[in-house]
Parts: C-alpha cells; structure tokens; sequence
C-alpha cells in the first residue's frame, strides 16, 4: 500500500530481458534498510526487491505489467518516481494508492495556469463513472486531485489535472509533453463502488 507522495526520482541503469525483464534502478534510497521482498512503486507500479547493491536495487517487470502499463518506463536511462511501501503510523499525504494500473493514459495537452501547469489527459470510456472532479487519481505514482472531466467526441474520457511547481520539481511530471503515456490508477475506493453497482445491476 501506498500513498502517491514520490519520495525518490531514480533512474533505470539496465534493463535486461531474461524469462521476465529485469531492471537495475539507480537509488538516493539507503538501501541498507530496503529488505529484499520488499515492496516499491516504480512510476505507480507496485514491484518487488530481488536484488540490490550500495545505490540500485533490481525488480522483475513481468509481460502481463509490460502489457498493461506504459512501455518507455522499462527502457534504460527512463525516469521513475519511486515509493516506498507505506508503514503502519506513516502520515498518509496523499491518497491510498494500491500500485496496480488500471490503464495507460495519453497526455492530451498542457498550459501555463498562473505557476502550475495543467494537464489535459485521456483515458479509456469505461473509466469514466470512477473519476470525479475533486476526487484524487494517481499519475505515474503522484497522487494528483482531478480538476475536471468530460466525455471526448472520439468516446474517450478527458480529465485535467493541475501540476504544481514542488510536483514538476520533485517527480518526473515536469516534463509532460502531449502524446505522452503515463500509467492511472483511480481512487481504490471509487473502483469498489463501481463494481459493487455493477453487480446489483446484474
């Protein structure tokens, strides 16, 4: 479990494709107090310490997270926003985050607005009745609050959100660009709801 609140910018040294594709992630973490077995989000993704050194651990990308999250986060010389699995009496900053993908988003636009920059972003339809405005998604591994949606004309859902300067400082969403994937996860419990509702509707 997590929070969205990055707590490290690191940066993938290898990456190399064995039965799944292994990842040395370069770390400001002290490592001396990461146990292997342990849990980190990588850019939103919950993944699994098999190995470490003085300044990188390595993880496991398994195909069915390569084919369900966004791909040039695997790649050598990407940027990840790291987390650390949150501990019991650990201030929650953010939102309860699980660090499992509900889709790959694409990055419709962005625009100066005031010293934050906002971001327009599509996602699939059927994700539409978990998003609110005013409610909190995660991009990417941020906790983020949605300022808006709306239904695309192409059958998509558009949100937008607003990054903030210490945001663009302090994870990789300060270099957003339009046609840009990133990796969502709706609020866990808004996807609770829904399915709960879709099963009484049945």
């Amino acid at each position: 479990m997590f929070t969205g609140i990055v707590t490290d910018v690191a940066t993938v040294r290898s990456a190399e494709q064995r039965g799944d594709l292994r990842l040395a992630v370069g770390t400001a973490y002290d490592l001396d107090t990461v146990d292997l077995g342990a849990s980190i989000a990588c850019s939103g993704v919950c993944l699994t310490v098999v190995d470490k050194g003085d300044d990188w651990f390595a993880v496991d990308v398994s195909d069915e997270t390569l084919s369900k999250t966004a791909g040039d986060h695997w790649r050598e010389g990407a940027k990840l926003n790291l987390e650390r699995a949150l501990r019991l009496g650990d201030e929650l900053g953010g939102h309860i985050v699980t660090g499992h993908v509900d889709a790959v988003a694409t990055i419709v636009g962005t625009c100066a607005e005031g010293d934050s920059t906002r971001v327009d972003i599509s996602v699939p339809a059927d994700l539409a009745p978990m998003i609110a405005p005013k409610g909190s998604i995660t991009l990417d591994g941020v906790s983020l609050t949605v300022n808006g949606v709306r239904q695309a004309e192409d059958g998509s859902t558009h949100f937008a959100v607003n990054i903030i300067p210490h945001t663009a400082q302090h994870t990789t969403l300060g270099e957003l660009a339009a046609g840009q994937q990133l990796n969502v996860e709706i609020d866990v419990l808004a996807r609770y709801i829904d399915r709960m509702l879709a099963a009484r509707s049945q």
